[in-house]
């Protein structure tokens, strides 16, 4: 991680922190923070995606603004956190794509969309774009054949899991732990994921816009990540229906596919659009302004991505249905595309720190690294 001045910010803050330690119960980044004297940058790196902006921190600090030292722990590591995006990013040459996220993301979507238009109006008859097809076996292929469904889909989330992979190996390698984490370690970060355990803060739930706690944060977190995965899970089902089977889509709505696919969508609807009116009346103070449009636009595709889902499910054996699925695709095409340069890599990056967490809770204060 090369030197900044957030970095430096975040330096300076830390050593007063570790000085005062009046907030060592709020969460897990000041009892990892105790463990050493010297903050070198990776170790700033994983503390800063430690970090789950519950902002106790910062409502509590007595050093905060207006105070001269303006201690703003919460908007400090939200700053280093887009930093390190953009650091471990791969293939490097794509890592400028973080400095104006909500605009690439945008831009990616609209060519997502045209791209899949374009491409069921290419590949088979225009009129099946517009025609009313039954709900049956294979009618989704009459708009857009299977090969093409297939081979983009396998292109675009393929190249997304490697930049991915790239980049979590890239954060490891500066700010991982310097044992090998064991199974314990590996079981205690799983659950600290599933469960997001942070997100709570020191117990009491985050600081969403005032001195008040509240899990509300805690439960969008939990429909939207829920609901992701479902969709996913939706997503490889019909996949495996597909090839191994032979079992063409449409699904019946009692389908595993169509199941998962329909309570996660309504998931994901739920917490991308509860995140979003939260930052409406967000207190502006501890966030960094300049990073919400890279927020609001990944909350935006997800939205339209469990959006397009069920309008395509409610459209099927409708005139409407052809568009529908192309709009469908060409939004989920363009997820792919943008999940390795947009925030959505908070999650691999908040992983790893949570590993690396949970495999040094036993190890003595490092006297500097």
């Amino acid at each position: 991680m090369r030197e900044t001045d957030a970095l430096a910010n975040a330096r300076r803050e830390m050593e007063i922190c570790n000085a005062c330690r009046y907030c060592e119960g709020f969460c897990a980044v000041f009892p990892a923070m105790e463990l050493r004297r010297e903050f070198s940058a990776g170790d700033l790196s994983y503390l800063a995606n430690l970090c789950h902006n519950c902002r106790g921190c910062y409502y509590a600090c007595q050093y905060a603004p207006p105070h001269e030292w303006g201690i703003n722990v919460p908007r400090t590591f939200q700053e280093l956190r887009a930093e390190t995006y953009a650091e471990y990013a791969w293939p490097r040459r794509f890592a400028q794509l973080f400095d104006r996220n909500g605009t690439i993301v945008s831009l990616v979507t609209a060519l997502g969309i045209a791209l899949v238009l374009m491409l069921a109006a290419g590949l088979v008859d225009p009129d099946a774009l517009y025609r009313a097809h039954p709900v049956v076996p294979g009618s989704f292929y009459a708009v857009i054949p299977l090969w093409a469904m297939q081979a983009t889909g396998i292109l675009t989330f393929g190249f997304s899991l490697i930049a991915l992979a790239m980049g979590a190996r890239n954060f490891w390698r500066d700010a991982g732990p310097r044992e090998r984490p064991g199974p314990v370690a590996l079981g205690i970060a799983l659950w600290d994921v599933l469960t997001l355990k942070n997100l709570g803060g020191g117990g009491h739930g985050c600081n969403d816009a005032s001195e008040r706690f509240s899990m509300r944060r805690r439960w969008l977190h939990h429909a939207m990540f829920y609901g992701f995965f479902l969709c996913f899970a939706a997503t490889c089902t019909a996949f495996v229906y597909g090839t191994l089977f032979g079992w063409e889509a449409p699904y019946a709505l009692t389908s595993v596919p169509v199941l998962l696919g329909t309570v996660g969508g309504l998931l994901l609807l739920v917490g991308t659009v509860g995140l979003f009116a939260m930052k409406l009346v967000d207190d502006p103070m501890p966030a960094a302004r300049n990073l919400l449009g890279a927020d609001v636009a990944l909350l935006m595709l997800l939205a339209l991505a469990a959006l397009t889902g069920l309008v395509l499910l409610a459209l099927r054996g409708t005139g409407a249905m052809g568009i529908a699925l192309a709009v469908h695709l060409g939004v989920i095409l363009s997820l792919f595309v943008a999940l390795p340069y947009s925030k959505m890599v908070h999650g691999v990056y908040r992983t790893a720190a949570l590993l690396r967490r949970a495999t040094e809770r036993n190890m003595k204060p490092l006297g500097g690294e």
